[in-house]
């Protein structure tokens, strides 16, 4: 995600894609979608794959579990086993990971916890 398309607004980032970013990432085919990171211990390149990968995963899903599944899958292809992904409204959630390997974020209205861990 380019450092353009990011616009800080109280603490929210909101994706906004330009023309040459359309064909590139996943991000650039939801214009408008409001993401917050609240908490991570995650690289800022990394963060905005995970971000991107979920904004994949809601366009081709419309089930949470199915969401969670297809991030989870994706960060195991891409950066090794083993991954957990939550999707949700509403949970709570209290987890140990590996260092530089965790974000939660809200997509909208949609939370992601994603995390590396055993």
């Amino acid at each position: 995600m380019s450092d353009e398309r990011m616009k800080s607004f109280a603490g929210a980032l909101m994706v906004k894609p330009n023309s040459e970013d359309r064909k590139s990432s996943s991000a650039a085919a939801s214009p408008g979608k409001k993401v917050i990171i609240k908490s991570a211990d995650m690289l800022p390149d990394m963060q905005n794959e995970a971000v991107d990968i979920a904004i994949g995963a809601f366009e081709k899903n419309n089930i949470e579990k199915d969401v969670a599944e297809y991030i989870k899958k994706e960060f195991d292809k891409r950066h090794g086993p083993t991954w957990h992904c939550i999707v949700g409204r509403n949970f709570g959630s209290y987890v140990t990971h590996e260092t530089n390997h965790f974000v939660y974020f809200y997509l909208d209205q949609k939370a992601v916890l994603l995390f590396k861990s055993g």
